[in-house]
């Protein structure tokens, strides 16, 4: 039970030199050198404003639900800040045994063609602002927004599984093996 005396539980996020943000209702938008995110904040029972170069998160209540929330928005907002000023690389790796595997860019989609011999090319959407290039067999993508990043190096993961054989035989398909902040 929260008393009069208890302090109000407040998350201040600073905001980098270069970095400005605003808030339209529930979303948050912030803009850094390297691009704009926008983030909703409905679903979350938080209040926040920006105030004097910080960002303030306040939970609804003192329950236990809402301050866990909070922390929940701290972190997301965190993570916003981040991608803004340093932006976030995913690079993942082609594995194939037998049949070689080619990637493509096209446009806004990414095709992986002759995946164990298939003739049908497996497409995946690039989600956000997200860039993505092809090295050799390793696939680098880069972005503003850790969702979109994230989301879309699971996607090609997803779009090149492997169903009916066995996981520990046919190991061909594309795998994230690093994850960075920072372009």
């Amino acid at each position: 039970m929260a008393t009069s005396t208890e302090q109000e539980v407040v998350h201040s996020q600073d905001l980098p030199d270069g970095v400005t943000a605003s808030i339209s209702g529930r979303v948050i938008t912030v803009k850094g050198p390297l691009g704009t995110v926008k983030k909703d904040f409905e679903r979350i029972n938080v209040e926040m404003e920006v105030k004097g170069g910080k960002i303030l998160i306040r939970p609804f209540t003192h329950k236990k639900k809402d301050v866990v929330s909070s922390n929940t928005a701290a972190s997301l907002v965190r993570n916003v800040i981040t991608g803004v000023t340093k932006g976030y690389t995913y690079k993942l790796k082609v594995v194939f045994a037998h049949f070689p595997v080619t990637v493509k860019v096209k446009g806004r989609t990414v095709s992986v063609e002759n995946f164990v011999g298939e003739r049908s090319a497996r497409v995946t959407e690039i989600l956000g602002d997200c860039k993505v290039s092809v090295e050799g067999d390793d696939i680098i993508i880069k972005g503003v927004s850790l969702e979109d990043v994230g989301q879309t190096a699971a996607n090609l993961e997803q779009a090149t599984k492997i169903k009916r054989k066995d996981q520990r035989i046919f190991l061909d398909g594309i795998y994230v093996f690093e994850k960075t902040k920072g372009w």
